[in-house]
């Protein structure tokens, strides 16, 4: 048996048996279909066939394949909560109340259109964005502590995955606007794998800020502002107050901004989703607003 194969098998024999017969009184599902459902759209960030065509064990990609058997064995071993799994894809389909909502132990209000600080604007996506983030994503520049470089399509569907986040969480990484033009994006992310620093093994619970600017809007402060606005939405609206972030031990450019923040250096981890080679090794901060008042 092939690899490939090998992992189509581990994949059906995991949602048609083991978690069915791991079911507990708790959890939302008990059937094999749903417990598909659910890791599935969580593995493609939306509703599993907008991207895929069935069947999914057949026609997921690798990466995608894995990252739902993670979710799964998450499940099984305790260290994914399934109710949260479960509203995130329930909520792609348009399936529970979009208003007032708990995520997980996460109470959210609306979302709001936009955030706004004097010329700068933090907004959901647009299709219009899609170009802009392209041309920021195949900038050697900007993506110099990342792997690789990112095609269009990749930048139109990590565009779309970003915003879906609103609908899953209640926040996510905005769209941000300065003097009126996309200039890249600053926001949180709910964390979707295990992350080998403490507390970040458990799929989901971990609130990890980001940004990425195209090189035209570095030394102008945006991040540090955006970051700032990103962090009273998060404690005021959404009762969030703990976060983290990281970048490439190399990448002093975003540690700074984190430190501006008032964010603690914690340590440094091997990133999983990063290869071996220079810019594996990443530094972690955290911020606690215990002070901040929801």
């Amino acid at each position: 048996m092939s690899a490939a194969a090998d992992r189509r098998a581990h994949w059906r024999d995991l949602v048609a048996r083991r978690l069915p017969e791991a079911a507990r009184p708790g959890w939302p599902v008990h059937l094999d279909h749903c417990f598909a459902r659910i890791l599935l759209d969580n593995a493609c960030g939306g509703p599993w066939r907008d991207s895929v065509a069935a069947p999914a064990h057949a026609n997921m990609p690798a990466d995608g394949l894995e990252r739902a058997i993670e979710l799964g064995e998450a499940v099984l071993d305790g260290r994914a909560d399934l109710a949260l799994l479960n509203r995130r894809s329930l909520a792609w389909r348009g399936k529970i109340w979009r208003g007032k909502i708990w995520r997980g132990k996460i109470a959210t209000a609306p979302v709001p259109d936009h955030l706004h600080d004097g010329d700068l604007l933090l907004r959901r996506w647009r299709p219009a964005d899609t170009a802009p983030f392209a041309a920021l994503n195949a900038d050697p520049v900007v993506m110099e502590f990342f792997a690789r470089l990112r095609t269009e399509p990749e930048s139109a569907a990590e565009a779309g995955s970003y915003d879906r986040r609103f609908v899953a969480d209640g926040f996510g990484p905005w769209a941000l606007e300065w003097d009126g033009r996309f200039v890249g994006f600053v926001g949180a992310f709910r964390i979707m794998r295990s992350m080998p620093f403490p507390g970040g093994e458990r799929i989901g619970a971990t609130i990890e800020l980001g940004w990425r600017l195209a090189r035209d809007a570095w030394g102008h402060g945006l991040a540090t502002r955006a970051a700032r606005l990103t962090l009273a939405d998060l404690a005021g609206r959404c009762g969030i107050r703990t976060v983290v972030a990281y970048a490439a031990s190399g990448n002093r450019r975003s540690q700074a901004v984190m430190e501006r923040l008032g964010m603690v250096r914690a340590e440094t981890f091997a990133h999983p989703g990063v290869p071996e080679g220079p810019l594996r090794s990443h530094v972690l901060y955290r911020l606690d607003q215990a002070g901040v008042s929801a």
